[in-house]
C-alpha cells in the first residue's frame, strides 16, 4: 500500500501523484520505460483495508460495489527515497482512477501491484518513433529521457489544446511534434503526422512505439504497415477508445475492433 504525498497539476488536463511507501524499495527494475502499475480501488463505504481479497470481493460484492482495476504508466520512481510519480489524464468528472486523482490529497491510499511493461528504446537504433495522445506521454516522457544523447528521430503527441504542451527533456536530435487537435472525431490526425514526417530510406532501421486512443493508433498502424516497419521494431496498443468506459473498452479488447496487429 502506498500513500499519497504530493498532487500536482502540469496542465488541465494532466495531475501528477506522488505517492510513498516502504514497498517501492522492492519495487522491480524491469529494464522498461512503459513500465505500469496495476491500481485497485475498492469503494471506501465498504470500510476496508488493504491488502484486498480481490477474488472474494468480486465474488461476493453486488455489481455497483466490485473493486475496480485501472493501469497506469509510471512516470518515475525513486526507489532509494521510496517515491513513485503517476500522471493521471483527466475527464471531468467520469472515470475512476482520474477522478481520484483530481481529489486526491496528501495521506490518501493507493494500492499499486507492479510493475510490468514490454518496451524500452534500443540505444542502436539509427530512428526512433513515438506518437500518442496525453495518455502515452508519460511513457513517452520516460522513454525520451531513458535515450542516449546522440539519439535521432522525432515523438508525436497529440493534445487538444495547447494547454496541455510540457516540458520535456529529449536528445537534441529527437524532433518534438506536438500536435494540437481540436477535432476529437478525427482518428486519422495523429497517422496523418506520423506519415508526414521525416523516415529514414531503410525501414529496418527504425524502432517505434505508439499507443493511446484505440482509433487514432490504428490509423498509425497502417502507416506503419505502408512504410515496411517490421513488426518487431513497433510497440504497439490502445489505452482507451473514444465513446468507450475503460470496462468496455477493456473487453472489447478481446474481440476484432479491439485487436491491433
Amino acid at each position: 500500500m502506498l500513500a499519497v504525498e504530493t498532487t500536482e497539476w502540469l496542465t488541465p488536463h494532466l495531475v501528477r501523484v506522488v505517492a510513498t511507501g516502504d514497498s517501492l524499495g522492492d519495487f522491480a527494475d524491469n529494464g522498461h520505460t512503459d513500465a505500469y502499475v496495476k491500481l485497485v480501488f475498492v469503494d471506501p463505504d465498504l470500510g476496508l483495508a488493504p491488502p484486498y481479497d480481490l477474488a472474494t470481493l468480486r465474488a461476493t460484492l453486488p455489481p455497483h460495489q466490485l473493486p475496480v482495476v485501472r493501469t497506469y504508466t509510471v512516470r518515475w520512481v525513486d526507489r532509494a527515497a521510496r517515491r513513485l510519480a503517476i500522471d493521471f489524464v483527466t475527464h471531468g468528472d467520469t472515470g475512476v482512477a482520474a477522478v481520484w486523482a483530481a481529489k486526491a490529497a496528501p495521506g490518501d491510499r493507493l494500492v499499486a501491484a507492479g510493475p510490468g511493461g514490454g518496451y524500452a528504446p534500443d540505444p542502436a537504433t539509427a530512428w526512433h518513433v513515438f506518437a500518442g495522445d496525453l495518455s502515452a506521454l508519460p511513457a513517452i516522457a520516460a522513454s525520451l529521457e531513458a535515450l542516449p544523447e546522440d539519439a535521432a528521430g522525432v515523438a508525436h503527441i497529440e493534445v487538444a489544446d495547447r494547454s496541455d504542451i510540457l516540458a520535456i527533456k529529449c536528445p537534441e536530435r529527437v524532433t518534438l511534434n506536438w500536435l494540437v487537435n481540436t477535432d476529437e472525431s478525427d482518428t486519422g490526425f495523429l497517422a496523418r503526422a506520423v506519415d508526414g514526417a521525416d523516415w529514414p530510406a531503410d525501414p529496418g532501421a527504425v524502432q517505434v512505439f505508439v499507443h493511446g486512443e484505440r482509433e487514432s493508433v490504428k490509423a498509425v498502424r497502417q502507416v506503419l504497415r505502408d512504410r515496411e516497419i517490421p513488426r518487431t521494431a513497433i510497440s504497439i496498443s490502445g489505452y482507451w477508445a473514444r465513446g468507450r468506459t475503460e470496462d468496455v473498452f477493456q473487453a472489447e479488447k478481446r474481440e476484432p475492433i479491439g485487436r491491433i496487429d
